[in-house]
């Protein structure tokens, strides 16, 4: 089986689990007869420790081999994920989503510095497209086909679908994806020297501030889609399902031509161009009055979208390829970070702005990417 879609399918693992719970919330609070305010503590409970265990796998991928970092966390992750199923009460849920959320935080960045370290840089968009594109079909399909499956056969059908899926991206990493790289000494010390190697590169911050600004201002808005699509008079959860599985769409789409695009237009124009479409169709679903056209709208997005973040991951895994699981695990942590800060703020400001009002904002933001984006790509290209 190809390298990419095995490390694909692990990252399409990681991202469903995170996302699956939440349209199943109302069904867990019914069932463990607590409120729905304690149930949708089951989605923060995954995300902060995913969040923050990704800082920590980063260099621990470095030391001791990314492949064995990866069998393991996938191994863990799957028997959590069982317990999550198998869950007797609330508390339990709790208690092994928060450590199922904490393996499965390693997984896609130390996915991401392993292709650094074995994709050639040439080759390396292509690689690292189709492996985005399927960790956001993965948070897609844990946001839409989760819902549907709970609505058929219960909340844990969709847990026990989380372990199939991780345990075949576990055993298809075990089979089929050799280690390597020498077993090192792991080493506290180490893994801060690592950080600040990786931050003392002048590329470094802009990269972690720009990928921080992008995850805010293209996933903030996820969370609003139905609201958009009933103050429209669209319709609801199933429009919205539809316009968010175009986005995965035009990230797939940008997968299947990204090589000839790049070797054509090169990474600077291509990450300009990216946040440009995104921009642009982030203003028009705001404004336009037909479902159709808004579907087609949104995979824009995901492909203007992958133009763009495809730059950003490609050189996260140049900053320092000494440390590249490092360099990785902050890169996603402030793009994990981003969409979370994103996603509150619209959230919050919903009632004010309106759901047309935030699309544009975040137009009119992604615009003011396009310059940023250019000169980092640029800048990293001198670099190298």
């Amino acid at each position: 089986m190809p390298f990419t879609i095995l490390l694909g399918l692990a990252g399409f693992a990681s991202a469903f689990t995170l996302r699956a719970i939440e349209p199943t919330l109302a069904l867990i609070a019914a069932e463990f007869h607590v409120s729905f305010e304690q149930a949708a503590m089951l989605s923060s409970g995954f995300a902060l420790p995913y969040a923050l265990m990704q800082i920590v796998f980063g260099p621990i991928g470095d030391a001791v081999g990314k492949v064995r970092v990866m069998r393991v966390n996938l191994a863990m992750l799957t028997l959590c994920l069982v317990a999550c199923a198998l869950a007797p009460s609330h508390n339990w849920l709790m208690a092994a989503r928060i450590v199922a959320g904490a393996w499965a935080g390693g997984i896609i960045p130390v996915s991401f510095a392993l292709v650094g370290d074995r994709v050639a840089f040439a080759d390396r968009p292509a690689a690292l497209g189709k492996i985005l594109t399927l960790i956001v079909l993965g948070q897609l399909c844990g946001s839409v086909v989760s819902g549907l499956i709970a609505t058929q056969f219960g909340w844990r059908a969709v847990l026990w679908l989380a372990v199939g899926l991780s345990a075949l991206a576990g055993l298809g990493v075990m089979a089929f994806i050799t280690e390597e790289a020498p077993r090192g000494k792991l080493s506290f010390r180490q893994s801060l020297m690592s950080y600040r190697v990786v931050c003392q590169n002048p590329i470094s911050i802009r990269l972690f501030i720009i990928v921080a600004i992008e995850g805010a201002l293209v996933f903030g808005c996820f969370p609003i889609v139905a609201a958009h699509m009933l103050q429209q008079g669209f319709g609801g959860p199933v429009e919205a399902g539809l316009s968010l599985g175009a986005f995965g769409i035009g990230g797939l789409l940008y997968t299947l031509c990204v090589t000839p695009l790049v070797r054509a237009f090169g990474l600077p124009a291509m990450s300009g161009a990216g946040a440009a479409l995104a921009a642009v169709a982030y203003i028009l679903i705001g404004e336009v009055p037909h479902l159709g056209v808004v579907i087609g709208l949104f995979a824009l997005a995901g492909f203007g979208f992958q133009m763009l973040h495809n730059m950003i991951q490609i050189l996260a895994t140049e900053l320092v390829p000494a440390a590249r699981g490092a360099s990785v695990a902050l890169y996603a942590t402030s793009f994990w970070l981003g969409q979370a800060i994103g996603a509150a703020a619209a959230s919050q400001a919903l009632p004010l702005a309106g759901s047309s009002g935030l699309f544009l904002a975040s137009g009119i933001g992604l615009l003011g990417l396009i310059w940023p984006a250019i000169q980092l790509a640029r800048s990293g290209a001198v670099a190298r």
